[in-house]
């Protein structure tokens, strides 16, 4: 199967709002349950065991117009609470069981508590995490967190998840993370064979597609790109970062390659990437999950740093690691944590010398002139002065 095979797939998945295949997985066994959530982290393994489908939601995009949604919702913060609302009310998600919303923010916070009111016969669960990383306080707070999610989702299945399940689930969520880093080493490394809106759709793919399907789609892709010849361009290698949450349009990522930016690294769905290593399958798997998340996980805006020094290192790390040339900060419109966090990476690149420019963005943007303007003069200045 050729690249263009498989992307072109991938782009049906991702301009589908009525999550075709999602509801043809559901409707092949009356016994299946769909369980919907917010971008970043929920810990996909435990729905997997319970016999679900984990469907990301990562609001309506450029695609869908905003009519009933914005009732609920200031006109001053994000656009994806209120493309989500519209999503639920257009009923696009009539046939999701449940809606699990992670700690990301005030505002998804409280998109829970709206989701509860308006869908009252859906399970719906605002999912915490700690804001610690002591084993003795937090580790015993994450482990009755998932265990909680864990009732919930028996009780909503009439199953039980038993600890081999949820270990062959971990497992094969392990393979699903060791391929996608693979994508993200091969586009590094050569980012011409693998341009970041491909990566991005595969990664979008992700979302609506068992994770087993998601596997065999991200192996076909990376022996297909190995094979593909496709020209060498004189771009610098730049990471985005503060795009974790409301995704960009796709426009606006190819815009910044063809302003003569390679991007190397991205926060785009974390979710994807946030553990860094595989989960042991040895011993109890709820405990690991939460060792996992305490000390071996991304970090990002969305997740609370107890130590000012360390705010920063990831994303630097990061710029290291892919050899990028610069970074590009690219937050939605009113992204609190995103916004509030920039001023303080920004100084961490300061540091270092590490070139940087920001923009904002929101997931209907239209006009991508000034940001391919400003993409082009940043691969500029790298190009001339770095």
């Amino acid at each position: 199967m050729s690249t263009a095979e498989i992307i072109a797939r991938c782009q049906a998945l991702y301009d589908d709002l009525d999550f075709t295949s999602a509801r043809e997985w559901k409707n092949a066994d009356p016994k299946r349950k769909v369980i919907g959530y917010m971008p970043v982290y929920v810990p996909r393994e435990i729905i997997h065991a319970a016999g679900m489908l984990p469907l990301g939601i990562l609001g309506g995009g450029d695609q869908m117009e905003v009519i009933h949604g914005d009732a609920y919702y200031q006109s001053y913060i994000c656009r994806i609470p209120r493309s989500t609302i519209e999503l639920g009310l257009t009923k696009k998600l009539d046939f999701v069981d449940g809606m699990l919303f992670p700690s990301i923010c005030d505002v998804i916070r409280n998109l829970s508590g709206m989701w509860q009111l308006m869908f009252p016969d859906t399970y719906v669960r605002y999912f915490d995490v700690p804001q610690t990383y002591q084993d003795h306080i937090a580790g015993e707070y994450y482990i009755e967190e998932l265990k909680e999610l864990m009732a919930g989702l028996e009780k909503l299945g009439g199953v039980t998840i038993t600890a081999e399940a949820l270990r062959e689930s971990t497992a094969i969520y392990n393979e699903n993370r060791r391929l996608i880093n693979a994508v993200y080493d091969f586009r590094a490394k050569q980012p011409s064979k693998a341009p970041s809106v491909e990566v991005y759709l595969l990664m979008r793919a992700g979302m609506v597609l068992p994770v087993e399907e998601h596997n065999q789609v991200l192996t076909d892709y990376l022996a297909a790109a190995a094979e593909e010849e496709r020209p060498l361009r004189d771009n610098c290698k730049i990471v985005i970062n503060g795009a974790f949450c409301e995704q960009p349009p796709l426009n606006l990522i190819r815009s910044i390659e063809m302003a003569g930016c390679y991007i190397v690294d991205d926060d785009y769905m974390l979710i994807n990437r946030w553990l860094l290593d595989d989960v042991p399958l040895e011993g109890d798997p709820i405990a690991n999950l939460s060792a996992a998340f305490l000390h071996a996980s991304a970090d990002t805006a969305a997740k609370y740093c107890d130590r000012a020094e360390d705010v920063g290192q990831y994303l630097l790390s990061t710029v290291k690691k892919t050899g990028a040339e610069g970074v590009i900060f690219t937050a939605p419109s009113f992204c609190d944590p995103a916004l509030l966090e920039r001023p303080m990476l920004a100084d961490r690149m300061d540091e270092h010398d590490v070139p940087y420019i920001s923009f904002k963005y929101a997931e209907n943007s239209g006009q991508m002139q000034p940001i391919r303007e400003q993409a082009g003069t940043f691969a500029d200045s790298i190009k001339l002065w770095s």
